[in-house]
């Protein structure tokens, strides 16, 4: 099969197998959510992540980014740094950690008192092939827009020597996001869709990662697409997309939404890949 034969398609298989039919380097962005600690046997099958990490290096593009949305167990009181070893994993077969990102849960669930404080977040790890190619930061509103500052200074991030200096003066207007997002979880109603999946995240998430790592007409690939909600917001932004599962069942929830999903613009479909 050529590349144009998977895209814009939910397929049901392994992702590894599934991945290693892909061409190198046709992926512009990978964004997706692994089975957690307890979920590493999911609906009975097994999770490779040294298959997933070197498959995903060899479908990226130069500069393009895997989001990788995961969160740790505590097993037998400890907390199990699953989430680290992978991240380190990622670096050992090339990637770069570019931004280690929070998704803190505005209404996360209550937990019974274990003598730890309730859990809120999950990890975001972002890795970059390379230097990372395409950036397009969400900006929020300076707190102090148009202030004219007195002396106030700001730290000089250089290579050299850290200096401090008056900058900025007034405020501006508006400022990059800082890397911890909240999301209220699973109250939305197009997050409510995916409520036979155990475990999707928020159909924000997804948007804001896919605006900022990648351009209309890029291709986006969740490797463990689960209920769709990649894929279903990479249709509405105007992305092409590929999704693997390999659970049948969760397959029929993701063609269910990413078919009810519309484009938030009418973007012309571009010719990705030649034809063989």
């Amino acid at each position: 099969m050529s590349m144009n034969e998977y895209v814009n398609k939910i397929i049901n298989g392994d992702c590894v197998s599934v991945m290693k039919s892909f061409d190198a380097q046709s992926i512009d962005l990978i964004v997706t959510s692994p089975p957690y600690d307890n979920l590493r046997e999911y609906k009975g099958y097994e999770f490779n992540i040294d298959g997933i990490a070197k498959e995903s290096y060899r479908l990226l593009k130069d500069g393009g980014v895997v989001v990788w949305v995961i969160g740790d167990a505590t097993i037998n009181g400890s907390e199990t740094g699953t989430s680290f070893k992978q991240a380190i994993h990622f670096m050992k077969v090339g990637f770069n950690l570019h931004d280690t990102m929070i998704f803190r849960k505005k209404n996360p669930i209550p937990q019974i008192y274990r003598k730890r404080y309730n859990n809120e977040f999950e990890y975001m790890f972002v890795f970059s092939k390379g230097p990372v190619k395409t950036h397009n930061p969400i900006m929020v509103d300076c707190l102090h827009a148009g202030l004219e500052l007195g002396n106030t200074t700001y730290k000089n991030y250089s290579k050299g020597v850290q200096t401090r200096k008056k900058i900025a003066n007034p405020v501006k207007s508006q400022k990059i996001k800082g890397n911890i997002w909240e999301y209220v979880v699973g109250k939305n109603k197009e997050d409510q869709e995916a409520k036979g999946h155990p475990a999707p995240f928020p159909c924000q998430l997804a948007e804001d990662h896919i605006f900022s790592w990648s351009n209309p007409g890029d291709v986006i690939l969740d490797p463990m697409c689960g209920s769709g909600t990649t894929c279903k917001v990479a249709k509405q932004m105007g992305r092409q997309f590929i999704g693997i599962e390999i659970s049948p069942e969760y397959c029929d929830l993701a063609r269910s939404r990413v078919d009810a999903t519309r484009h938030m613009e009418e973007v012309e479909p571009l010719p990705l890949f030649a034809k063989k």
